[in-house]
């Protein structure tokens, strides 16, 4: 294999595929990332057996071949070499000679025979496009999974149609969310690895408009510009997720969102050393939320801002989790409601309602 190509295009493939190869598999292969010619263009692709990920880039092929390439020290090496220069690489054997103006360098590699098939889904049992935009805020917005990987189904993210609409979901027993994409008249369930959502989302170029899913029993893949993912689905049947949302709640408070989380911040500061823990009391009378946090050994505080509320009342809950629901709303106003010390709040905006956020109180 002999060829040559930009090192700003190779530089940018191997970082999108990067973070897959891994040497937790007994696969030997998994340390390593594919070079294979295909036409006029090289391929590049890692797996770890969950997950594959290839992309192809211009080159000027002299010959073809394939070849295997140590991830870190190739990735490493290439991002060392100047920007705006040509890379050329030639395979003698197990080895592949490297060479961009000054520098060179010569690589051990192995035989391409070892690296796995690059799955595709073929017979796909759903296939629908989604704009770039909407799928990246959506995937940060369901960022409520777990990290316990004893229960491996709340590790992943729900993508199902439910009354002729597409959702996302995710939830770790303590915050749920869930964000409507748009109408299909499909219907299928799948849970997908949030690492691999995190992937696709990070990986999608900025002028690229839409990317195409495709999903079957098994697994899922990602069509995204020249870039192909695709991944194993985690198996199981997901949690009945949609009773733990309240259809109302005793108390609804209405906000600008900025107000809300400034007084979340200034009230955090005094939870440092309680676990998070802030109590929220609304004032149907005065029209005032009011956030009250104790540090035991500090000393205490007491912040408020303006709202229209209904009903009235207090729940405790983490300031971590409120902050990450009203990041997650991307609207100026945000409504919140609460039945009770003990029932699911609920987050949502007041514009529309695509996404709701529940966290579920503390006991105070």
């Amino acid at each position: 294999m002999e060829l040559t190509v930009k090192k700003d295009d190779l530089s940018k493939a191997l970082n999108n595929i990067s973070g897959i190869a891994s040497s937790k598999t007994s696969l030997p292969s998994s340390e390593y990332i594919l070079f294979q010619t295909d036409g006029s263009r090289l391929l590049v692709a890692a797996t770890n057996l969950e997950i594959a990920i290839s992309q192809k880039i211009s080159a000027r092929i002299e010959k073809t071949g394939s070849i295997l390439m140590p991830e870190k020290l190739t990735k490493s090496f290439i991002d060392s070499l100047p920007s705006n220069s040509e890379v050329s690489f030639k395979v003698n054997g197990g080895n592949i000679s490297i060479e961009s103006g000054n520098y060179k360098s010569k690589i051990n590699g192995s035989l391409a025979e070892e690296f796995p098939e690059i799955p595709t889904v073929d017979e796909p049992t759903a296939r629908f496009f989604i704009g770039s935009d909407i799928f990246k805020e959506s995937v940060s917005q369901v960022d409520t999974v777990s990290n316990d990987t004893s229960r491996p189904i709340l590790t992943g993210v729900f993508l199902h149609t439910f009354e002729n609409n597409i959702y996302m979901a995710a939830t770790d027993g303590y915050r749920l969310s869930e964000r409507k994409l748009f109408e299909t008249d499909q219907e299928f369930e799948s849970l997908v690895p949030s690492n691999v959502l995190k992937k696709v989302s990070g990986v999608i170029p900025e002028k690229l408009d839409e990317i195409e899913i495709l999903i079957n029993d098994n697994q899922i893949q990602f069509m995204v510009g020249e870039i192909l993912v695709v991944s194993n689905l985690i198996d199981g049947k997901y949690v009945e997720y949609r009773r733990l949302i309240p259809e109302s709640t005793e108390t609804v408070l209405k906000m600008k969102r900025a107000d809300f989380m400034q007084t979340i911040k200034v009230a955090e500061v005094f939870t440092r050393d309680s676990g998070g823990s802030i109590t929220l009391r609304a004032d149907e009378e005065t029209s005032k939320l009011s956030i009250h946090t104790i540090a035991s050994e500090i000393g205490e505080s007491t912040s408020e801002t303006e709202a229209e509320i209904t009903g009235g009342g207090e729940v405790t809950l983490n300031v971590n989790y409120i902050k990450q629901a009203l990041s997650a709303i991307k609207s100026p106003e945000v409504s919140f409601g609460f039945s009770g010390k003990l029932a699911p709040t609920v987050f949502k905006s007041t514009e529309n309602d695509d996404y709701i956020h529940i966290v579920m109180p503390l006991k105070s």
